[in-house]
């Protein structure tokens, strides 16, 4: 009897044991995967690139139509190039024309004069403005050309070469009005308006003949 309980115990003593063997295998990783831990997969970030801003042009539809007031004086001014937009290139001579009238107000009679037109082409690109080129003047002596509509004044000033990196030229204009006091009057008053119209550079590259 004292045998048969000692095997007894023997017995159940292999089988706890293998219990625990086995809950231990079972919390474990297998065998094959043991010592091939996984490695992060390094995904690529997006970068992000902004689309290059097109280059404005106000004289991309063929010509452009302003309205200026210098105080009693309201100037229509048109702007137009004979030359095509594709072959305002950095190295071409290009021409820029104006037709301009004009309205007073109170309109009592009195003329009103361009004394002065001035013209100063300024390049430039996305980062940077350029040196200005030299300004353009067309002046006559006082009172000036009567600009008061039903007449009207017209003039074509051109924009030289302008440095290869410049992808637009600004053209800033000045208008120096002289206005009769009265109708009768060898009395002047004199008004500006400014203005600027901004024209793309074409590629030497793309241009047609």
């Amino acid at each position: 009897m004292r045998f048969a309980a000692r095997r007894g115990r023997a017995t159940i003593g292999a089988a706890a044991a293998g219990a625990i063997l086995l809950a231990l295998t079972g919390c474990g990783a297998p065998p094959w995967a043991q010592g091939a831990a996984s490695e992060p997969v390094a995904s690529a970030a997006p970068t992000m690139t902004s689309a290059p801003q097109p280059v404005r042009n106000d004289l991309s539809s063929g010509s452009t139509q302003r309205s200026l007031t210098a105080g009693s004086v309201a100037a229509t001014v048109d702007y137009w190039s004979t030359l095509s937009m594709d072959r305002w290139t950095p190295t071409a001579l290009k021409p820029v024309s104006l037709s301009m009238e004009t309205t007073v107000t109170p309109n009592d009679g009195q003329k009103v004069y361009l004394q002065r037109a001035t013209m100063t082409a300024v390049p430039g690109n996305a980062s940077q403005s350029l040196a200005p080129l030299a300004a353009q003047v067309d002046q006559t002596d006082a009172p000036g050309y009567l600009v008061l509509s039903p007449y009207s004044y017209s003039q074509t000033f051109n924009v030289g070469e302008v440095p290869a990196d410049a992808t637009f030229v600004t053209l800033q204009f000045t208008f120096e009005f002289l206005v009769q006091t009265t109708p009768t009057s060898n009395e002047f008053a004199k008004q500006t308006a400014s203005d600027s119209v901004t024209v793309a550079i074409a590629d030497d590259a793309t241009a047609t003949g």
